[in-house]
């Protein structure tokens, strides 16, 4: 396998007022591409720093980041957008569906930003609603829908530009058991179509569920944990 993100010896601080806090420290990383990777860790250990150097969304401090053959080290806001649009789709814990939108209109955007055709941009909206089982709710806007039927929405606009790379933030959150497990199985779905997915989550049964799980404590990898195909 080759490797869908690589980091090395990377570190992150942020500065809030007079205090200089080192949110991860020294975080060596490879996940292949293929792999269903889960991010565990109590509040405050630097996984959803992690999550967003992953994503691009945040550069380290010191250290590299690779996704795929490309290095993100001294990329631009600009550069590491156009990466996003092109190579990562999130899920987030909150679906950040648009209320005026429809489903299919919500799904559709990162499209729009990629300046892809209308009629495109409608065919791959539904393309993805189907494969998560709501091309019927497609006219329909998100106020309208289920916690579960928001959450698959957001699933396929993470799907809708085929990304390289899901990266899901407690995707089931805001649902309860019953639509968080149906939620889980959609992910391990896209997963064995081959999807590299990476969940962060601080739910243990979540995490177990991948085949790789990894703990982090204060901003350090504690354990990187195999479990047999």
């Amino acid at each position: 396998m080759s490797a869908a993100i690589a980091l090395e010896a990377v570190h992150k601080h942020y500065e809030t007022g007079h205090a200089d806090v080192h949110a991860l420290r020294g975080i060596d990383l490879v996940i292949e591409r293929g792999e269903w990777v889960s991010i565990m860790g109590p509040s405050g250990s630097g996984k959803t720093t992690l999550l967003e150097i992953l994503g691009c969304l945040s550069q380290p401090s010191s250290g590299r980041v690779r996704l795929g053959d490309v290095a993100l080290e001294g990329a631009n806001s600009d550069a590491l957008a156009a990466i996003r649009g092109r190579e990562i789709g999130f899920v987030f814990q909150a679906f950040n569906l648009l209320p005026r939108l429809t489903l299919e209109e919500n799904v559709a955007l990162p499209l729009l930003y990629q300046r892809v055709p209308r009629a495109e941009r409608r065919e791959r909206a539904i393309e993805a609603l189907r494969r998560v089982q709501l091309d019927h709710r497609a006219e329909h806007r998100p106020a309208e829908a289920s916690g579960g039927e928001r959450q698959r929405a957001a699933i396929a606009r993470a799907l809708v530009n085929r990304p390289s790379l899901i990266l899901a933030d407690e995707p089931t959150g805001n649902l309860d058991t019953v639509r968080g497990q149906e939620i889980l199985g959609l992910m391990e779905e896209i997963h064995q179509a081959g999807a590299t997915l990476v969940i962060v989550t601080h739910d243990p049964g979540i995490g177990a569920q991948a085949p790789r799980c990894l703990k982090i404590q204060d901003g350090e990898l504690v354990a990187d944990d195999r479990r047999p195909r």
